[in-house]
């Protein structure tokens, strides 16, 4: 085993190790619940099409848009803060934060759409599903703001920097999973034909 050249520093994952282990348990159960919608989903493939067709995917991709600039300007603050430039993070987590309640008001204004016409979780399965899994997404995407919010709280006091950035990475990582899991449910529910 060849030895590290003293220059290298040694990789590490970003934040803390505990954070990684919720990351990898949630993205399993995640997991589960698309191996059991495609598997449903291959027993009545007419119902799924059916029910699929009456989403608004144009909704659903600007909240996937949304998502993914929120990702964006998370990562400019993990930036920042190893670069040293603590004055930028609080208004990037700012802007992340304001992305996440975003995505919220469209979940919101769509989730009323569906029960106004009378769907449900309980119309049949594809429903069950996308209110199950788009609803435990939104559980996410609010504790992940709120994450957010107490990130922009603890930068704005000048907690983060070149030599102190495992609490935002931290955020960020569970931040970027909530991102992840809706890159997969946005064509999982709203495109998959």
């Amino acid at each position: 085993m060849a030895a590290l050249d003293p220059g290298q520093a040694a990789r590490r994952l970003p934040g803390i190790e505990g954070v990684w282990v919720f990351v990898a348990a949630d993205l399993t159960v995640f997991g589960l619940f698309f191996v059991s919608f495609v598997r449903d989903r291959g027993r009545d493939a007419a119902l799924f099409e059916q029910a699929r067709q009456t989403l608004d995917a144009d909704i659903g991709g600007v909240n996937t848009l949304i998502l993914l600039t929120s990702s964006w300007f998370v990562a400019l603050a993990v930036q920042a803060a190893q670069a040293g430039a603590a004055r930028r993070i609080p208004r990037l987590l700012a802007w992340a934060a304001a992305c996440g309640l975003a995505f919220a008001v469209l979940k919101v204004i769509e989730y009323a759409h569906k029960l106004r016409a009378g769907t449900s979780m309980l119309t049949n399965d594809f429903y069950m599903y996308y209110f199950t899994l788009t609803g435990i997404h939104l559980l996410h995407v609010a504790a992940g703001t709120v994450i957010l919010l107490i990130l922009w709280s603890k930068a704005r006091a000048g907690a983060y920097g070149s030599g102190n950035c495992a609490g935002l990475e931290s955020g960020a990582t569970f931040w970027h999973m909530v991102d992840l899991l809706w890159v997969v449910i946005f064509p999982l529910l709203y495109l998959l034909k």
